[in-house]
């Protein structure tokens, strides 16, 4: 688990004002997109910060989502990122420590698992 607090990222700016935020975690030759955030949706933001941290020139660019998360799973799609593994019963298992993870989440779905996302290698 990380802090994303405690970790390097990008701020998107929309006139001097943040409009998203992402925070990574880079080790060696990959780098694992920690949190990603667009304050408003539709407007490139998402977007360019995946752009942003792709200049790292990471090897091996990858993050994790619930299965609750349909949207962000189409974003990441249609950005090259194709699903790498499942991981059954992993919000579950975090569940155990942090019981404030709720069971529902997303239109009502139920969040147990985790998605596995990398980059399609060029």
């Amino acid at each position: 688990m990380y802090e994303p607090t405690h970790l390097p990222g990008f701020v998107a700016e929309d006139e001097g004002r943040p409009a998203g935020l992402l925070t990574y975690v880079l080790e060696g030759d990959a780098c694992e997109v920690v949190t990603i955030d667009a304050f408003e949706n539709g407007r490139g933001i998402g977007t360019a910060l995946i752009g942003a941290v792709k200049e790292l020139g990471a090897r091996r660019l990858w993050l994790v989502t619930t299965n609750d998360n349909a949207r962000a799973q189409r974003f990441y799609e249609r950005r090259g990122f194709i699903l790498v593994a499942v991981h059954e019963g992993a919000v579950d298992r975090s569940r155990l420590e942090k019981p404030e993870i709720p069971l529902v989440g997303n239109g009502g779905v139920e969040i147990h698992d985790e998605f596995e996302y990398g980059l399609r290698p060029a």
